[in-house]
């Protein structure tokens, strides 16, 4: 995900512009840390306790030039507009947020108006047209067929959620003036891999092989995840 990121803000932004970027639910602030490694300055908004200390642990560990590039919110996606003014953003990130928020679409409403004209919108969410894949790769027939008439699943984590679809996706992009631009498949061969499995030793051709999936049809239609990249009118 991070190469089709890079990918689409080399394709949007002059080289070596420093952009602002916006990271809602930063987790424990992997993306927020690459892209202010790359000199970005970052704001990273998450509600997780345990998530913000994650992070803030991330970050002490950097070098003085990075840590002045990032600041950390502690705050609920939702309320952007609390903390930041419209178009305050060249960039917004929300990765793996969707699936816990029941009513999205006033939270991608919000994102949306943080963006500068021509900025971008990043989303990574459980791509509800592949829901029966997991289950039905492994083995567990009655929940690949319970899977085909649901937007629901239980994520590895024990927890309930919810997946969502590129058509609907697309139309609610469209309705808040951030356009659908491109989008990926993620995680197209590997979403059954166990938790903690040992990274293989041809690691760089597994990833050759899922970001040549990603972007090509028929196999990013089946991910586990999809990348969408919007970009605000």
């Amino acid at each position: 995900m991070a190469r089709q990121l890079d990918e689409q803000i080399a394709g949007r932004f002059p080289v070596g512009q420093r952009l602002r970027v916006l990271d809602v639910g930063m987790g424990q602030g992997t993306q927020a840390l690459r892209l202010a490694r790359a000199g970005h300055q970052v704001t990273g908004v998450e509600q997780d306790p345990t998530m913000v200390a994650a992070a803030r642990e991330a970050l002490s560990g950097e070098p003085e030039g990075i840590r002045e590039r990032v600041r950390i919110v502690e705050g609920d996606g939702r309320d952007t507009g609390v903390h930041f003014l419209p178009g305050s953003f060249d960039v917004v990130l929300c990765h793996g947020v969707l699936m816990y928020v029941e009513e999205p679409d006033p939270l991608l409403a919000g994102l949306a108006r943080m963006l500068a004209h021509g900025g971008l919108l990043s989303l990574l969410v459980r791509n509800g047209d592949a829901l029966a894949m997991r289950p039905g790769l492994s083995g567990d027939w009655a929940g690949a067929l319970d899977a085909f008439d649901t937007l629901s699943y239980t994520n590895r984590l024990g927890l309930d959620v919810r997946a969502d679809r590129l058509r609907t996706l697309t139309s609610t992009l469209a309705g808040i003036a951030a356009p659908l631009h491109a989008w990926y498949g993620v995680r197209v061969f590997t979403d059954t891999a166990a938790d903690g499995a040992e990274i293989p030793a041809d690691v760089e051709t597994l990833l050759a092989v899922e970001e040549r999936a990603g972007r090509t049809d028929p196999y990013r239609g089946v991910a586990a995840l999809l990348h969408l990249c919007g970009v605000r009118d």
